[in-house]
C-alpha cells in the first residue's frame, strides 16, 4: 500500500501576501484559489513536485509561522541559491554539515543530503532547501 504525502497546510496571516510570495517569486504552480468570502483555499504546487501547499482563511491550521523546516529538494543547491538570489528572496546561503555543524559552501564533495538553503516565507514558516542529485542511485 502507497502512503503519499500530497498536501501540507501553511499557517498564514495574509492569503494575497503568501499568494505572491509563493506564486510570483518562488513559482509554485496556482492550482486552486477558491474564495467564499469567510472560508478560502489557496493550492500551489512546487515546480516537479507531487506534494502541494495550501493556505488560506478559515482553516484551523495553527499560528502563522509554527510551520518549520519544510524541505524542497532540489538536484543543484547553487542554481537553487541563484533562482532564490534573482528573486530577492532573503536566505541563509548554502551550508554543509561537516564535524557536527554548519559550514559556508556545498558539501566539498557533493553528497546528497547534505548541502542546505534556509528562508522563511513572510510569516516565518520556514523551508529547507536540500541536494539530492543522485536520487534513486
Amino acid at each position: 500500500m502507497d502512503w503519499k504525502l500530497e498536501l501540507v497546510l501553511l499557517p498564514v496571516k495574509d492569503p494575497d501576501r503568501s499568494k505572491e510570495f509563493y506564486v510570483d517569486k518562488l513559482g509554485f504552480h496556482l492550482d486552486v484559489d477558491h474564495d467564499m468570502g469567510e472560508f478560502r483555499v489557496i493550492q500551489c504546487t512546487p515546480p516537479g513536485s507531487a506534494c502541494s501547499i495550501t493556505f488560506g482563511v478559515g482553516m484551523p491550521v495553527g499560528e502563522p509561522g509554527t510551520i518549520k523546516g519544510t524541505h524542497l529538494v532540489v538536484e543543484d543547491i547553487e542554481a537553487a541559491q541563484a533562482f532564490l538570489d534573482e528573486r530577492a528572496i532573503e536566505n541563509g546561503g548554502v551550508v554543509h554539515f561537516e564535524d557536527g555543524g554548519p559550514k559556508p559552501g556545498p558539501d566539498p564533495e557533493r553528497r546528497d543530503y547534505n548541502s542546505f538553503i534556509y528562508f522563511d516565507d513572510p510569516d516565518g514558516n520556514s523551508w529547507a532547501v536540500q541536494e539530492v542529485a543522485h536520487r534513486g542511485a
